[in-house]
This record gives structure tokens, C-alpha cells and sequence, in this order.
């Protein structure tokens, strides 16, 4: 039977030790050659929290199954900020609808969404916690100009 370790990891960044080695070690497996090809699978996420699954096999042989960042992340990424609004009076900053859709896209698997247009009202109501506006709007504003069909999301399928 496989062991399956799940581990948050810098993206392009994950090394030997914390939380990576404790929880590998023990399993027999080489470590260095499990690092070396997460930091290759998540090198694009650099900068960014990346969830990871390691499959271990009885055969000592290992899976990797890497995870996309969360949204909040990939909105900070998309600003190019790093952390965001600590109150109401301050944003964090403006991201454009297309850049909302991309995150939407992104993560669009791993949300209980159906569709692009409802992951994309999803990633607007992070970006509402965040102290992100969108389009120079409040989220919420873009939110309802999507149900009234004022502004169409393209499903991407």
C-alpha cells in the first residue's frame, strides 16, 4: 500500500528540511531526489506556497502530484504584492478582469465551481476580503454586473 505524505512547500524552493525531510525520511525514499523534482514540478509557483503530495510506493519508488497555490497567492502574485489590505481604508490594489479570469482558470479544479463564470464570482469574493478592487470597482459591483449580464465570462472549455 503507498504512503501519501502532503506537504506546503515554496515553490521552486523546497529543501531537506522542514516539513519536507521529517516527513519523508522515515519512508526510505531519497530525499534529494524528491526535493530535486518538486523544486523542478513547482518552479513556476516561485515565491508561493505550493501544496504537494508525495506518493510513496512499497517499491520505494515516489509520485508527485503538485497543487496550485491558493487563490489569495495567486492574486497577490497577479499584483505583485506581498500581503493584503491589513484594513478597509487601504487596498492592496487593482487587478484588471482578465487577470481575475486567469486566477479563476488556475484553480478553476479545485473549486467547487462548475463553471468559469462562477469560479471567476469566487476569486472576486477573495479579492473583496484582500482589499483587491477590481477594474477600479469594488468586487462586488463586478459581481453584479456579472449576474445582471452586463459583463459575460467566457467559459473556457
Amino acid at each position: 500500500m503507498a504512503e501519501i505524505v502532503e506537504v506546503l512547500v515554496p515553490g521552486g524552493q523546497a529543501s531537506p528540511g522542514p516539513p519536507l525531510g521529517p516527513a519523508i525520511g522515515p519512508l526510505g525514499i531519497n530525499v534529494k531526489d524528491v526535493v530535486d523534482r518538486i523544486n523542478e514540478a513547482t518552479r513556476a509557483f516561485e515565491g508561493m506556497q505550493v501544496p504537494v503530495k508525495i506518493i510513496v510506493k512499497d517499491d520505494k519508488s515516489f509520485d508527485i502530484e503538485v497543487g496550485t497555490p491558493p487563490v489569495s497567492a495567486l492574486i497577490k502574485k497577479e499584483l505583485g504584492i506581498e500581503k493584503g489590505a491589513s484594513d478597509r481604508e487601504n487596498l492592496a490594489g487593482d487587478l484588471k478582469l482578465e487577470q481575475v479570469i486567469r486566477v479563476a482558470e488556475a484553480k478553476k479544479d479545485q473549486m467547487l465551481a462548475y463553471t468559469l463564470e462562477k469560479a471567476v464570482k469566487e476569486v472576486l469574493g477573495t479579492c473583496v476580503s484582500m482589499g483587491v478592487t477590481v477594474d477600479g470597482k469594488d468586487p462586488r459591483e463586478i459581481q453584479k454586473m456579472i449576474d445582471r449580464g452586463e459583463i459575460e465570462i467566457p467559459d473556457g472549455e
